[in-house]
């Protein structure tokens, strides 16, 4: 443990491999292991939904959480994530033990009462802080999204020992609204709900109860970081978040290198590395014939792996999908989300089924496979806190076609003549989130791939870029040490 080792409780509503709905499964898993290899005594809280009490083996119950409110009886129960790192499940069977997601049930509708299930992380989260006991009390929270962002609104309307708070944005769109009534339910006083406090439009925001109330904001991009300052991606907190400029910070997301090697890829039909790029092809052989497109080499296979909604450019795909096919080259399709899209790519596909490869769901060992074996990754996402799919292409030697936007513009850098001739290119960018921009940058890649000596090195420039979780966990651990020491300092 270092000198400066601090105690950190991060509070998530999800984490790989037993929740995971988007990037924030992949951070809550990646980061508390990278900070607990920096020294840090991390411990991850998180809800116990029916899926992680059934992943869980090893568990025992160290402290009850007793009725408060309309807060039910909970228990917290000790485990490990397969990294090692301990974890804290809030157990509830009342709000957490049931079918479907951790936010929506099995239809796609939102639970009734979600403000209570992720009042009650948040309660949890404070009752840790301030009942843990000798044995072990955070110094920071790390509360992440709006399902831990009653955390620091708690511990600012009811004083007492407090730990130093830190309230992580990964996707300012969703904010936890809810009606009015809820401050009451969850245990907030009326004051709270006003402009200056908690109250959004009339309704009551857990994000911007933890923007309002933490010691200190982070994105998960710098760029992000100041898109969020003004519309539109301010979405109507972008005043607040101006005004608290001087403690909002943007920090770069990681990847995890183990889990995204593909030298290591148990997925992969072939594994591979820069100095084996060779070994890429049967990776596309084999995507083409899983998904049934012809085996043809001389085809360039786009891929995109992503929710399919507007926000991630699903649209613009769909749209684009015959021109891609009229190039003669493929494009692969991995992913779920809003019907009328799912339709529009499913259609496309039907229309050119030679070219277009359409597949509905969520299966990790075919998005690797898609990595790995397409030639570029498409990435047309109007907006994007950070991306991670942009990173894992670069490592697999799959260059991005992306969107210049947040996270996206922080980790690719387009294929201008200035950067291929410093050997700094490594994908493609585009400045208007239209088809007819996203279109260019399309053509763009199919011309750069045509160019062997070209494409090869904008593969190795991307291959030989640091993706992985250490700068940006040093990163959050100095930020961790300025918080502490200054509420140290103002005890």
């Amino acid at each position: 443990m270092n000198s400066q080792a601090l105690r950190v409780l991060f509070v998530t509503p999800e984490c790989a491999p037993w929740v995971k709905t988007g990037g924030l499964g992949d951070v809550s898993a990646a980061l508390p292991a990278a900070l607990q290899a920096l020294g840090h005594d991390v411990r991850v809280l998180m809800p116990a939904y029916r899926a992680v009490l059934g992943a869980v083996r090893a568990r025992h119950v160290v402290a009850r959480l007793m009725p408060s409110g309309q807060f039910p009886q909970a228990e917290l129960i000790a485990a490990r994530l397969p990294s090692g790192v301990p974890i804290r499940l809030l157990h509830c069977p009342a709000l957490y033990d049931r079918e479907g997601g951790p936010y929506q049930d099995a239809s796609g509708a939102d639970w009734a009462d979600n403000a209570l299930r992720f009042g009650l992380l948040s309660y949890a989260a404070v009752a840790l802080a301030r009942r843990g006991g000798r044995a072990w009390r955070p110094q920071l929270i790390h509360c992440n999204d709006w399902q831990a962002g009653l955390v620091p609104a708690y511990l600012h309307y009811f004083p007492g020992p407090r730990p130093a708070t830190l309230q992580c944005v990964h996707n300012l769109a969703f904010q936890g609204l809810f009606p009015p009534q809820a401050v009451a339910t969850l245990g907030l006083p009326a004051e709270s709900l006003n402009a200056e406090g908690v109250e959004f439009f009339g309704r009551l925001s857990f994000l911007k109860a933890g923007l309002r109330y933490a010691d200190a904001i982070v994105t998960v991009s710098p760029s992000y970081a100041l898109e969020i300052q003004r519309e539109p991606l301010g979405f109507g907190l972008q005043g607040l978040l101006a005004a608290r400029r001087e403690r909002l910070h943007g920090i770069l997301n990681g990847i995890d290198e183990r889990e995204w090697d593909p030298a290591r890829d148990a997925h992969l039909a072939s594994r591979y590395d820069a100095a084996h790029l060779e070994a890429k092809r049967a990776n596309k052989r084999a995507l083409q014939e899983r998904l049934g497109l012809p085996p043809a080499d001389d085809a360039m296979l786009f891929a995109m792996v992503a929710r399919i909604t507007e926000q991630k450019g699903a649209d613009l795909a769909a749209r684009l999908a015959p021109r891609i096919a009229a190039l003669g080259a493929q494009l692969a399709v991995l992913g779920t989300g809003e019907r009328a899209m799912e339709q529009e790519l499913l259609a496309a596909a039907r229309a050119a089924p030679r070219s277009v490869a359409v597949r509905i769901g969520f299966d990790e060992p075919l998005s690797h496979l898609m990595m790995a074996g397409a030639d570029a990754f498409l990435m047309p996402s109007r907006f994007e806190p950070c991306g991670l799919n942009q990173m894992y292409g670069q490592r697999y030697a799959t260059p991005p076609v992306a969107h210049a936007t947040g996270g996206l513009s922080d980790t690719v850098v387009d294929a201008s003549p200035a950067a291929l001739a410093d050997g700094s290119a490594t994908g493609f960018l585009f400045h208007a989130p239209d088809a007819e921009a996203f279109w260019t940058a399309i053509g763009r890649a199919h011309a750069a791939w045509r160019d062997a000596p070209t494409w090869r090195a904008l593969q190795l420039n991307g291959m030989a870029k640091d993706f992985g979780w250490g700068p940006s966990a040093r990163a959050y651990a100095r930020l961790y040490e300025t918080l502490a020491a200054a509420l140290r300092a103002s005890a």
